[in-house]
């Protein structure tokens, strides 16, 4: 059918419930990311969040992420 595809990608997943009236939650995870120009694929659900980066970029992702204060 010719359908594009991508990848591979990483996926990391917020850990515990995100009350819905939370916000920047998605911001402060993805804008470490823009700052490394690390493409991103967000999926939001219900229970948390996950976040996707290629699979190449996995590391570069920990340490932008760590250096800007978040845990694994």
């Amino acid at each position: 059918m010719g359908a594009a595809t991508d990848g591979p990608w990483t996926a990391f997943y917020t850990d515990g419930t995100i009350a819905f009236d939370t916000t920047g939650i998605v911001a402060g995870l993805t804008l470490p990311l823009a700052n490394i120009q690390c493409p991103v694929f967000v999926i939001s659900t219900f229970d948390g969040d996950l976040i996707l980066v290629p699979t190449s970029r996995r590391a570069d992702a920990i340490t932008a992420w760590t250096e800007s204060g978040h845990t694994f």
